[in-house]
């Protein structure tokens, strides 16, 4: 009845690439609604495009989907019952005529009702995508780059729940991150910079800190996915022997 693709933007190009052909096959042309594919990648832009385009061409559905839930720690040991209880779940339409519109959306909506999500929001990949490189995007870069200041390492007995809230995402995966950035690069270069300016604007801003977000920014302007995947690793190394320390 429905399949989620886990996995990272490319990897669920690639599966579905793959698969079209069955999932064609599967799909009953006389049934009101046949399986729906979602997906649970954290941009939309780059695999909405090329999913709406196979489900056209071959004749499933898909829509897009973003679980806006997760904590710092990836892969399934880190998995938990409870992750997205009470979670907003953002779903992403094909453009289809508003009957099959709306039937797709109940049909996904009720078949993630058991996991507990608590608000549905409908919205463009377009719209999705430049909103989430603030909400999202933006916090992972600033914490990542936050922590790469020389004073985090003299911060034990300074510091208390300000400095763990602004920290926690410094520590992330980098091969997902950078891929998800990269493949939002215009709305997060634009979020870097508004950043940056504001900053400037005040003249107070750590001189690390701006360094740092400067490098971020020309990573992903310059679609150096190589680089910018090192620059969040660094970050994370970082954050890895800041946490070491304190539970030493």
């Amino acid at each position: 009845d429905i399949i989620v693709l886990a996995c990272y933007p490319e990897a669920c190009i690639e599966w579905l690439e793959a698969h079209a052909q069955a999932l064609a096959d599967a799909t009953d042309t006389d049934a009101i609604m046949g399986p729906v594919v979602i997906d649970t990648v954290g941009v939309k832009g780059i695999v909405c495009e090329r999913a709406f385009e196979l489900a056209r061409e071959h004749g499933f559905y898909f829509v897009g989907a973003h679980p806006m839930a997760g904590t710092q720690y990836s892969g399934y040991a880190n998995s938990r019952a409870d992750l997205f209880q009470g979670a907003p779940l953002v779903l992403v339409p094909p453009a289809v005529d508003d009957a099959l519109k709306l039937e797709l959306l109940g049909q996904v909506r009720e078949m993630v009702r058991p996991l507990g999500f608590g608000k549905f929001s409908v919205t463009s990949a377009a719209e999705h995508d430049r909103v989430i490189a603030f909400t999202s995007q933006l916090a992972h870069v600033v914490s990542n780059a936050y922590v790469k200041s020389p004073t985090a390492q003299v911060h034990h007995g300074f510091s208390a729940g300000s400095y763990r809230d602004l920290t926690r995402v410094a520590h992330l995966n980098p091969q997902m991150w950078s891929e998800l950035m990269i493949d939002d690069a215009d709305a997060l270069a634009f979020e870097i910079a508004h950043l940056i300016e504001s900053h400037g604007a005040y003249s107070r801003a750590p001189k690390e800190l701006i360094e740092a977000l400067g490098a971020y920014s020309r990573a992903i302007k310059d679609r150096d996915q190589r680089y910018l995947e090192n620059l969040l690793a660094e970050g994370d190394r970082i954050k890895r022997a800041l946490d070491d320390e304190v539970s030493h």
